[in-house]
């Protein structure tokens, strides 16, 4: 049901603009490779390309098309066939050409008992999901997309994502982390190597007493070499890099560490500082390892108190009372430098930049900017993706495979056993291949792409997709793009949503399309929720949209999840919620079919009608509908007005309706059966139909309201008395102060509440309210 909201939002908002007259383009793709279609062929015996596609036809046929979302078929793709995937290759050996894809040595899960790399997802509590073995990390060479060359334009450029809810926003610029500070150099002792850190609080330099590094660092062994307790150190690093890294960095995890038996160098005073490594140091801040100030940062005072590692104040505070031995947190407010040599006295702030010009002045670092964002590792070693298009050859090296060579083909006659390596790294005819270059004997790359590279461009490819000379047409995409309204959950927020807009730039930069930014307008859409929790299959709270469409019928569906709550807003399951919807779209059907015979002749009402109280509802509830649809789509509001106007529709005709008023009731009955139309398309159709129409309502306009109509004939006045309501007058609209107040002292029931009393003060809010106090 989830699918279900999402999807039908996506398709109210498509039928209403096409209805308003625009061009729409609203299209269906299949987000097809990736490790569960895999496991799945593991645990089924088929083959991932079987299964894939008879999933695909499922939904598609099954399911999507029984809900009547208005997709356009003809533009349908499915990032597992080689017609696109031939694309993401084409796409990587440009990138290649560029420099923004290279390989490197990376950090893995590596299970030893299948012998096998493992994603983050296959590693369940430590353990390899297949065989429960304890999961390792292993280095193995890893390709990765430079995503980290467009960090400033994709930090820069959310500020021009007005569409955008600024919580999105904010996690994409916190992902970017954009911060700016000093790297200095801490020579290791007796080494010839430095251990480089970057730090925003180079104040604090004088207050250095250790240093703490990643498990992850890629310093660690030569550290560690030959040191006793070195094994004890490579069991802590793989029990910690098990862990997840959200957690490692949690204010709430407990501070661990070992001792390296390495010292470092501070170039500021020359002391020598023990390097240990720290559970709560992560590679991907910075540069993996960080200098410790325990007297100013909490983590380093926690962990400083647990191993008896020294303190020492640098910044003091206005009291001048900061003694390490007797501090019981951390001091991380302002203050007077202390205990920093040339420095002492100054303020803390005009240290930073003076220790900053210091630093550089002295050749002992550099001013830098440091990211959060971390180059895209796009690696799996797994088969149901897109090959990477590049083969190894003793003679000549790394080399991509020619444009007019692609697509590299999975092969189809692979097995899926679930243990050892992947597939490709097992087969030979796929495995051995000759050098583009020198036609020398060569191998073939058996890595496949991370899925979220097909998803970082199939928007553009909707443009064109049968486009067969490029990835898409350029004058397409030039038409088409970028997308105006795009519809997803929060989870996407930032990595499938930073990767689509650093593909977007990238393939601008490639000239392929002139656009900076692929999505103009964003909406998260919440949720479905039942039970207390998401609705999902491993939960059990499940509700099957076959079920309801069967019972209901697809438009019921559709509208309960509609109106139950606004998109953005997560939405409570609720049974008797989706009765409700049924049973307003039998109250319209019933009206409908009662008077459509009576009305099939008669032209729909004009302005002349202006004073009819139905025609002035059909007309508010025109102008309600399409700007709550306008307005961040409200939908739930306005189907709600919709409602309102059943009601007062029932009121008109329940003594049966005046020869005269007919044209009232057809407008009335065409306009809801058009407004109606985006969220029951279905249900619409055969209104339309009904009421003489012969094309489709989906080809029809949408309605515009009458503005003079709307304006109230009448209006409701509220009466107090001593602050308490008592009455309420229909007068009609722009009655004069004088004469509202007295026709509400006349009101009988105003009077039997001033039991022959004479107010003593009479207040009249135009058009609203008469306030009689006694």
């Amino acid at each position: 049901m989830g699918h279900v909201r999402n999807y039908a939002i996506g398709d109210v908002i498509s039928r209403y603009k096409r209805m308003r007259g625009f061009n729409v383009l609203h299209p269906m793709g299949w987000d097809s490779f990736g490790l569960p279609a895999e496991n799945a062929a593991i645990k089924h015996g088929t083959h991932p390309q079987k299964w894939t596609l008879e999933n695909i036809a499922f939904m598609r046929d099954k399911q999507l098309k029984r809900l009547g979302l208005s997709y356009d078929w003809d533009r349908e793709v499915a990032t597992c066939l080689e017609e696109y995937y031939r694309w993401n290759q084409w796409l990587f050996v440009k990138m290649y050409e560029r420099g923004l894809a290279y390989k490197k040595r990376s950090y893995v899960n590596w299970c030893p008992s299948c012998n096998t790399v493992l994603a983050n997802e296959q590693v369940e509590g430590g353990l390899c999901w297949r065989c429960s073995a304890v999961v390792t990390h292993k280095e193995l060479e890893q390709w990765f997309f430079k995503i980290t060359q467009y960090a400033e334009e994709l930090l820069s450029y959310c500020d021009k994502l007005p569409g955008w809810p600024e919580r999105v926003l904010t996690m994409q610029r916190n992902w970017i982390g954009k911060s700016t500070g000093v790297e200095v150099d801490f020579a290791v002792e007796g080494t010839g190597e430095s251990l480089v850190i970057f730090t925003t609080r180079q104040d604090t330099l004088f207050g250095v007493t250790f240093m703490s590094i990643a498990p992850e660092h890629p310093m660690l062994e030569s550290l560690i070499n030959g040191k006793p307790q070195a094994d004890e150190i490579r069991s802590f690093c793989q029990r910690v890099m098990r862990e997840d890294k959200a957690s490692r960095t949690d204010e709430k995890q407990e501070k661990e560490g070992v001792f390296t038996g390495a010292f470092a160098i501070n170039p500021l005073n020359n002391e020598k500082v023990p390097v240990w490594v720290g559970n709560f140091v992560l590679m991907e801040y910075g540069t993996g390892a960080i200098m410790s100030v325990p007297a100013h940062d909490q983590r380093d005072f926690e962990f400083a108190k647990k191993y008896g590692l020294p303190i020492r104040v640098v910044i003091q505070n206005p009291e001048k009372n900061l003694v390490a031995d007797t501090m019981k947190a951390a001091y991380t407010e302002d203050g007077t430098m202390v205990n920093s040599g040339s420095f002492n006295g100054l303020t803390n702030s005009a240290a930073k930049e003076k220790i900053a010009d210091h630093v550089e002045s002295n050749r002992l670092g550099k001013r830098t900017v440091n990211w959060r964002l971390r180059d895209w590792g796009i690696s799996r070693q797994r088969y149901w993706g897109t090959p990477i298009p590049i083969v190894y050859c003793d003679t000549c090296g790394t080399v991509p495979i020619p444009l007019d060579q692609l697509p590299v083909k999975l092969p189809m006659d692979v097995e899926f056993t679930g243990k050892g390596l992947s597939p490709l790294v097992e087969s030979k005819s796929f495995r051995e291949t000759t050098c583009p270059k020198c036609g020398g004997a060569a191998r073939r790359e058996t890595d496949t792409m991370d899925t979220f590279v097909d998803s970082s461009w199939y928007f553009l490819r909707y443009c064109s997709p049968n486009e067969d000379a490029a990835p898409f047409d350029k004058k397409a995409a030039g038409y088409w793009m970028s997308v105006d309204q795009y519809i997803g959950g929060i989870e996407h927020a930032v990595l499938h949503l930073l990767y689509a807009r650093f593909f977007t730039k990238v393939i601008r930069d490639l000239g392929l399309f002139d656009g900076d930014e692929p999505f103009i307008n964003l909406l998260t859409q919440g949720m479905v929720i039942k039970d207390g929790a998401k609705m999902s299959k491993s939960k059990g709270n499940v509700v099957d949209p076959d079920f309801i469409i069967t019972k209901y019928g697809a438009d019921t569906a559709r509208l309960f999840s509609l109106f139950a709550a606004p998109p953005e807003r997560d939405l409570d399951w609720n049974d008797q919620g989706v009765d409700g919807a049924y049973r307003f779209l039998h109250r319209i059907w019933a009206i409908v079919y009662k008077f459509s015979h009576h009305i099939r002749n008669v032209k729909p009402a004009g302005p002349e009608s202006k004073g009819d109280p139905l025609y002035r509802k059909t007309h508010l509830t025109i102008k309600k509908v399409t700007e709550d649809i306008d307005r961040e789509f409200h939908f739930n509001t306005a189907i709600a007005a919709l409602m309102e106007m059943v009601n007062e529709m029932y009121d008109y005709t329940a003594k049966g309706v005046e020869k005269d008023r007919l044209r009232v009731l057809r407008s009335a009955l065409e306009a809801l059966t058009l407004l109606i139309s985006p969220f029951a398309p279905h249900f619409a159709e055969e209104l339309w139909e009904s009421l003489g129409n012969t094309a489709s309502v989906a080809l029809a306009s949408w309605p515009a309201h009458d503005p003079e109509a709307i304006v109230a004939t009448e209006i409701t006045i509220v009466v107090q008395v001593n602050g308490k309501v008592r009455s309420k007058l229909m007068l009609p609209a722009g009655t004069s102060d004088k004469d509202i107040e007295t026709a509400a002292l006349a009101d009988p029931k105003v009077k039997e509440h001033l039991a022959g009393k004479t107010p003593k003060k009479v207040i009249v809010v135009q058009g609203k309210l008469v306030s009689v106090v006694v």
